[in-house]
């Protein structure tokens, strides 16, 4: 099953570089071989659930650890006409 995250890290900042929660949660998803779209607002990456989830379990850990005080996820089906 192939599945879209998209996820928000907080406190959000405003333009210049990401904050490093932001790329925090973003590593673990390269690590696993799929391609997010980093924002400052937010991330989006699709891929099969297994590896994805996984992966999006340790970016969360890794946002909190550094500094990101909410994290907001929303995952949907995205192998569905």
């Amino acid at each position: 099953m192939r599945v879209r995250v998209e996820f928000t890290t907080e406190p959000f900042h405003g333009e210049g570089d990401l904050p490093s929660h932001v790329t925090a949660a973003a590593a673990p998803l390269v690590d696993a071989g799929l391609d997010p779209e980093l924002g400052p607002l937010g991330t989006s990456v699709e891929g099969e659930a297994d590896a994805l989830i996984a992966a999006l379990s340790q970016g969360i850990r890794a946002a909190l650890d550094k500094g990101a005080t909410r994290v907001t996820v929303q995952v949907e089906r995205a192998d569905r006409a």
